[in-house]
């Protein structure tokens, strides 16, 4: 896919959002596509798989605060004929390069040699070329082009993930093709060069005192041709591919947390290397603990004998049980430290266990206790303890 055909797409509409929607909403209309045609959810249906892909690539372009910006700077350039379409050429009263700072090569990071991206710079970093001969610098566009960062979730129970797991993750997404491994040219056979462009995916004309640079037809901006397409991903290179792969979530992940798996996003084109794996962590809750940052959080029920008295409770913990000693006198609600059996740190050791004791209320007794607790209650009035005694609604 050339440059000009990127641009001329409109993501939004892949979306089903407007040009002015937040990224909250691009991304719960994200979500919700991808849950719909998910090939897993649509085995066997081709539309549904490249309605993914395209979705996707939408996303990745949408969701990014910097390639947004630019994408829409870009789309209003050619809309306002900033770029000529076909022998329009470049148009310096509609707005083209200068105008606002904007640096069309930024768009792929063409800017920089670092990022290899083969960007929109590379199509018109010789557009406006002063003198007949176009005496600006060519570049070629046919080079490798970094893969996109892959985003996907995981649910994980609230012991998994305070403890660490290993889980597969299924993931579908644009992977080299393996037939031609991503030449695009069937096997035994190779792209050759344009002969219209030498390679450079670009082709200049003069128009008076000024040579203009445009992408060339024949090969598409890409400067290799290909005679016998591979009948397998019919020339791009790429095929969506499902793959099953291994992530070790470590422990003490919490809900919402990213884990990110450096390579492990889409292919790279031309040999470049793979984007990110981003895998979003979701934790269901658990029925016994809660969490408060590194510390675990627990709730035991107890008798109001055992807070007059005092006694040893056992507890559980994440990996076994622990006994808790319930100092006499301890009123209800206080919270009794357990030191080292919480969640585990990533620098080492782990935060505590919270044990907060609450009094359970008998809804019924049997005559024997009711006797023994009126007894009890009389001897208590006899010993002069008062519990509203100092109480401001007394």
């Amino acid at each position: 896919m050339s440059q000009r055909e990127w641009i001329e797409k409109d993501f939004y509409k892949e979306l089903g959002v407007s040009s002015h929607a937040s990224a909250d909403e691009i991304k719960k209309a994200y979500r919700k596509l991808a849950r719909d045609l998910h090939p897993d959810a649509n085995p066997g249906d081709t539309k549904a798989e490249e309605r993914f892909k395209s979705v996707s690539e939408a996303h990745a372009v949408l969701s990014d605060p910097a390639k947004r910006k630019e994408y829409d700077e870009a789309r209003r350039l050619f809309a306002s004929g900033g770029f000529g379409q076909g022998g329009g050429g470049f148009n310096p009263g509609a707005g083209g390069f200068g105008q606002g700072g904007f640096d069309i090569n930024d768009l792929f990071g063409g800017g920089g040699a670092a990022a290899g991206d083969g960007g929109l710079g590379d199509i018109f970093g010789g557009l406006f070329n002063r003198g007949a001969g176009g005496g600006g610098a060519t570049r070629t566009t046919n080079r490798p082009r970094r893969g996109s960062d892959v985003e996907t979730e995981t649910t994980l129970e609230f012991r998994e993930a305070t403890l660490g797991v290993t889980v597969p993750l299924r993931l579908t997404s644009p992977s080299p093709c393996t037939t031609c491994h991503g030449s695009g040219a069937k096997p035994g056979t190779s792209p050759r060069v344009c002969p219209r462009c030498n390679g450079t995916g670009i082709v200049s004309r003069n128009q008076g005192a000024f040579g203009f640079s445009e992408p060339c037809d024949d090969c598409r901006g890409t400067g290799s041709i290909i005679d016998s397409p591979c009948e397998v991903c019919h020339g791009n290179g790429v095929t969506n591919r499902t793959r099953t792969i291994t992530v070790r979530v470590p422990a003490g992940v919490s809900d919402g947390q990213k884990i990110r798996l450096a390579g492990q996003g889409e292919a790279g084109l031309r040999g470049a290397p793979s984007g990110d794996l981003f895998v979003t962590v979701r934790v269901r809750p658990d029925k016994v603990f809660g969490r408060n940052g590194d510390d675990l959080t627990l709730v035991v029920p107890v008798s109001y004998g055992e807070l007059v008295l005092g006694t040893t409770v056992s507890v559980p913990t994440l990996e076994g049980r622990v006994g808790v000693k319930i100092p006499a006198g301890t009123a209800d609600g206080r919270v009794l430290r357990v030191r080292g059996r919480g969640v585990p740190k990533r620098a080492g050791g782990a935060g505590d266990l919270l044990v907060t004791v609450k009094v359970a209320v008998p809804q019924k007794l049997d005559d024997p206790a009711t006797e023994a607790l009126k007894t009890y209650l009389e001897a208590e009035k006899a010993s002069g303890f008062d519990p509203r005694a100092g109480w401001a609604g007394a």
